[in-house]
């Protein structure tokens, strides 16, 4: 099990350690140092059921001072993947890829579903 993470993110710290309290075994990705590429996002979309739109940091500095939110209705999904796997300070995080399961954000109720 993948979790992308940024260590500077409280609610980073906050999964990695719920995760660690419960023993659960998983690898960390630093997001910017190695961003999900466009078949791990895909994955994410497909096990998640999450909308695209959901995996972008919409109240990250860069997605404002890139005016994404007045780009993305133009922008096909290719092109929003492609953006998201080339700087993971615009993706959402924390995010948890398992095996046929993805998280998106640290949401608690939604973490003890999956492990219960």
């Amino acid at each position: 099990m993948l979790v992308f993470h940024y260590p500077k993110c409280s609610t980073c710290v906050k999964a990695r350690k719920w995760l660690r309290d419960r023993n659960i075994d998983f690898v960390e990705k630093n997001i910017v140092e190695e961003t999900p590429s466009v078949e791990e996002l895909k994955k994410v979309l497909e096990y998640s059921g999450l909308p695209i739109k959901k995996l972008f940091n919409t109240s990250g500095m860069l997605y404002r001072e890139m005016n994404i939110k007045e780009k993305m209705d133009k922008m096909s999904d290719d092109e929003k993947l492609s953006l998201l796997s080339e700087n993971g300070m615009l993706v959402k995080r924390p995010i948890v890829l398992g095996d046929k399961f993805a998280l998106v954000g640290f949401k608690e109720s939604e973490w003890q579903n999956v492990w219960q």
